[in-house]
């Protein structure tokens, strides 16, 4: 690895060492879990100093792409794909991002989702899918907050797409939301929320196990469009 990196100019070097990384990284030529050179390392290959290196090396940090872990060194954390779509992800939405919006995006987005999942769901994805709703429904039983069991099948949902960079990027979406809507209903509206929720969840699941995409796609966009209603008042 260390003879795909050169030496990088003084001005603003710790980018020309992130995005060296990066490249790496989609390249294939670093691989999830692989470790990188020492800080000591990095420093002679670069020809910087050990500041510019910890920079560069907080970023891809806060990209989520490295892992540091004290004592032992610093870890590749994502893949090729996940590579591409974090700095995507991050550059898209953020935590100031106001819920109307991210309810639009949504609205584009997760209707296509649903109707990925019904054409490219295997029956390990329904059985994922089904445990997940049965969770929600205890939860909603023990009066608890569904937004643990709403997200994870959201984001099922995604996965059984089998497109990872969509998998990716409706995970950094819904866990944007998450962050943002706790506040925005009262405890009874959350609990009707919470089973308007599960009902659309399941009306959802049982047209993507038919393999009926035309009828998950329906099924999410009115999911959302309900929920969308419900918080805002509409």
């Amino acid at each position: 690895m260390k003879d795909s990196l050169r030496a990088v100019e003084k001005k603003r070097a710790y980018e020309d060492i992130v995005q060296q990384v990066v490249s790496l990284i989609e390249n294939g030529k670093l691989k999830r879990g692989d470790q990188l050179p020492s800080e000591r390392e990095l420093t002679e290959t670069f020809k910087v100093s050990r500041t510019t290196v910890r920079e560069a090396i907080r970023t891809l940090e806060s990209m989520k792409l490295l892992e540091c872990r004290q004592g032992t060194g610093n870890y590749i954390l994502a893949s090729s794909e996940e590579a591409l779509i974090q700095p995507l992800a991050s550059a898209l939405f953020n935590k100031k991002d106001d819920i109307r919006d991210i309810f639009f995006i949504r609205k584009i987005l997760e209707p296509h989702v649903a109707r990925l999942a019904a054409e490219n769901a295997v029956p390990q994805d329904i059985k994922e899918m089904e445990t997940i709703l049965l969770k929600q429904e205890e939860c909603i039983s023990r009066g608890e907050n569904i937004i643990e069991t709403d997200s994870a099948f959201h984001n099922l949902m995604a996965k059984a797409t089998t497109n990872r960079v969509m998998e990716r990027l409706i995970t950094a979406l819904i866990g944007l939301l998450r962050q943002s809507r706790e506040g925005y209903l009262t405890e009874d509206e959350n609990d009707i929320r919470a089973k308007r929720s599960l009902a659309g969840h399941r009306q959802i699941l049982s047209a993507i196990e038919k393999g009926d995409f035309t009828a998950a796609q329906k099924s999410m966009l009115h999911h959302l469009e309900e929920i969308e209603k419900m918080i805002f008042h509409q």
